[in-house]
C-alpha cells in the first residue's frame, strides 16, 4: 500500500512479502508531546526464522520515527521484540508483541 514515490524517498523496498515497522517515541509533558530520538534494537521471528532489524531514523519537520523492513509468510504469526533508548532517559524499555501477516 506504500507508493513507489513515498518508497524511494526513503529507501524501502515493495513487495507482496515485505513489510515494515515504523516506530516513534513521544513524550506527554504537561499539555505538551514531544518527539524523542532513540537508539534502537530489535528482531523478529516466526517458526522457522530469525531475523534482526535495521533501523533506518527519518526526520519529517518535528517528527521523528524509525522504519524496520522484513519478509513475511502469508497469514503467518511474527513475534516482535525491541530494545529502545530514547534520548535523554535513564533506563532502556523493552517492548514485545505478536502480530498476523496476510498479502493484500
Amino acid at each position: 500500500f506504500l507508493k513507489p514515490q513515498v518508497a524511494a524517498t526513503y529507501g524501502i523496498t515493495r513487495g507482496k512479502q515485505r513489510a515494515f515497522l515504523n516506530l516513534a517515541v513521544r513524550e506527554h509533558v504537561r499539555d505538551i508531546t514531544e518527539q524523542r530520538a532513540m537508539k534502537i534494537k530489535g528482531r523478529t521471528w516466526d517458526l522457522i526464522q530469525n531475523q534482526f532489524l535495521e533501523f533506518k531514523e527519518i526526520r519529517e519537520g518535528p517528527a521523528i520515527y524509525y522504519i524496520g523492513e522484513f519478509k513475511f509468510i502469508n497469514e503467518e504469526w511474527r513475534f516482535f521484540e525491541f530494545d529502545f533508548l530514547p534520548d535523554g532517559a535513564e533506563q532502556s524499555y523493552r517492548f514485545k508483541f505478536r502480530h498476523q501477516l496476510y498479502v493484500n
